[in-house]
């Protein structure tokens, strides 16, 4: 038996491979190389939730996987993404020489190796033992991140690529992701055209895009996208970012072909799945919705990488098509996963909507009623955010559909559009949740005009020289709307000119008390949007430290 190193034989090692023949094979070269621990699964689904609860040290998978749409790089995409893969965990693609450009670019994303089959135990030790070496020789980088200091770490790696030292490469992609989430953008932008001149690679020039996005240079962003996906239309992160692009635009119909796009390439992406399939809802494409939710539901709804907020969305569908039976499998997930976590106040939230909707398929509108105002109770919380307030107004709008007279009803709708119409995407996820209700909709395409004709207003009184008037104006608004957008805006505004504004200070504790209530605790969205393209980067809590 020939060790590879001096730790090889206290590692543990996961093959995943649906042919036993070659589970069998790579099981033996392992151990022939000294790895202590090898254990196998034949399917993509067990393996994702073995990585979720278990760390490996070497993970052996295979890229193509009989009777399944799952191959290998949709399981490496959704673990990179999520931030499931520890640093010291070494990633290798098993392929065929057919599908060899495919895997090409899913070893680049998670910056470890591939192997083309057929290949010698020689092989095999060689890409193991080179990508330990550089996970090794890059240690103080790794751990600079697991201890969350983010700027040690991002200087740590822009040293490496400056000197052109051993792993430059693999140094400068991870300093560029590192950068983008401590928002120093430009030198993100340097970086990414740097790798882009000493070696064009699709993420260099999807990162570019990413700061043009994250700058919020949106046309820019399209035009780079565009040229990339001109160039290379099967690479699926671009038709993720172009469309979170269209998304912003508020360009829904679009967005939702980008989406499908990405969803053919990688049809067993669990995330690009449940993405499609919220924006179908939201767009009105209820038929395709559904089915990519409920195949999202049948491959991973156990793995950490599902959002319970695919259940509701199926559960208002089916409710909507009156479909008991489906109704209750979607509810009986969701209970379970809340007996799982019984404290998650999300969870419990998207109960609520379900006990609603129960109640009006049993015709017990009064006890509806109850569940409605009691979810509207909660609409004040900083937590509040827009995810929860369109599932909010679903509920509300079915109950007006139940031939009932509900004068509190559009009030309700009104708050809601005046603290979440902060954007055209916004906006129209509102609208979309609408459906039929022509005095909803309008509501909210209204509230949208009133919050952007108060900013449009406030900058002319920054404009004019009165910008203590357009603080306090923003402030004002900013407490009776909630508006996080008008929040952010009034900080801005004093911030430019806070030399010139007298009561600068108090003024500024004003707008953090607003900011630490209704802006910071919206952590999430209703169609989430993750660093795409990106590295996740692991840190010590055991989260992935995406990029902001």
């Amino acid at each position: 038996m020939l060790l590879m190193d001096q730790t090889i034989q206290g590692a543990s090692a996961l093959i995943i491979d649906s042919n036993s023949s070659s589970r069998s094979l790579m099981s033996a070269q392992l151990r022939d190389l000294g790895v202590g621990t090898v254990r196998q699964t034949p399917r993509v689904k067990d393996a994702r939730v073995m990585l979720e609860h278990h760390t490996f040290d070497i993970v052996l998978c295979d890229y193509h996987f009989d009777s399944s749409d799952t191959s290998g790089q949709d399981l490496l995409d959704e673990l990179r993404r999520e931030g499931l893969l520890p640093h010291s965990t070494v990633f290798v693609m098993v392929t065929s020489e057919a599908t060899y450009a495919k895997v090409a670019e899913a070893a680049e994303a998670a910056l470890d190796a591939y192997l083309i089959k057929p290949y010698t135990s020689a092989n095999l030790a060689e890409r193991l033992t080179s990508a330990r070496q550089r996970k090794r020789l890059l240690r103080d980088i790794f751990e600079a991140i697991e201890n969350e200091d983010f700027e040690t770490a991002a200087n740590l790696c822009m040293a490496r690529f400056e000197t052109k030292a051993k792993y430059w490469l693999y140094a400068a992609r991870i300093g560029a992701e590192l950068l983008l989430r401590l928002k120093r953008f430009d030198d993100a932008r340097i970086l990414y055209e740097a790798i882009i001149a000493a070696k064009t690679v699709p993420w260099a020039r999807l990162g570019v895009a990413r700061t043009e996005v994250a700058t919020g240079n949106l046309q820019k962003a399209r035009r780079t996208l565009e040229n990339l996906i001109g160039e290379l239309p099967d690479y699926a992160d671009s038709h993720d970012l172009m469309g979170h692009v269209q998304m912003e635009q508020g360009d829904l119909a679009e967005a939702l072909k980008t989406y499908q796009t990405a969803v053919n390439l990688t049809p067993g992406c669990l995330l690009r799945l449940q993405r499609c399939g919220a924006l179908g809802f939201y767009s009105g494409h209820r038929v395709e919705a559904l089915r990519m939710l409920e195949r999202a539901m049948s491959l991973g709804l156990r793995s950490k990488l599902f959002d319970m907020l695919s259940v509701v969305l199926v559960g208002l569908i089916r409710f909507d098509n009156k479909d008991y039976k489906g109704f209750k499998y979607a509810h009986d997930a969701l209970t379970s996963a809340l007996e799982r976590a019984p404290g998650a106040i999300r969870l419990q939230r998207f109960d609520l909507v379900f006990r609603g909707l129960s109640y009006l398929l049993e015709r017990r509108v009064g006890q509806a009623l109850l569940i409605a105002r009691e979810f509207t109770d909660q609409a004040d919380a900083g937590d509040f955010d827009l995810e929860v307030a369109s599932l909010l107004s679903a509920l509300w709008l079915r109950l007006s559909s139940q031939e009932v007279e509900l004068e509190e009803m559009m009030p309700v709708l009104k708050t809601l559009g005046l603290r979440h119409c902060t954007s055209k995407a916004s906006t129209e996820i509102l609208v979309a949740m609408a459906e039929t209700h022509e005095g909803a909709a309008d509501q909210f395409r209204d509230c949208h005009q009133q919050i952007f004709n108060v900013a449009e207003t406030a900058m002319r009184h920054s404009l004019r020289g009165t910008a203590k008037v357009a603080v306090e104006l923003l402030i004002q608004q900013g407490e009776l709307t909630r508006s996080a957008k008008l929040i952010d805006m009034a900080g801005l505004v004093l911030r430019r000119h806070a030399e010139k504004i007298e009561g600068a200070q108090d003024l500024a504790q004003r707008i953090d008390e607003l900011h630490n209530r209704y802006v910071k605790p919206m952590g999430s969205g209703t169609i989430k949007t993750r660093a795409t393209g990106g590295v996740a980067l692991r840190s010590g809590s055991g989260k992935a430290a995406a990029p902001a």
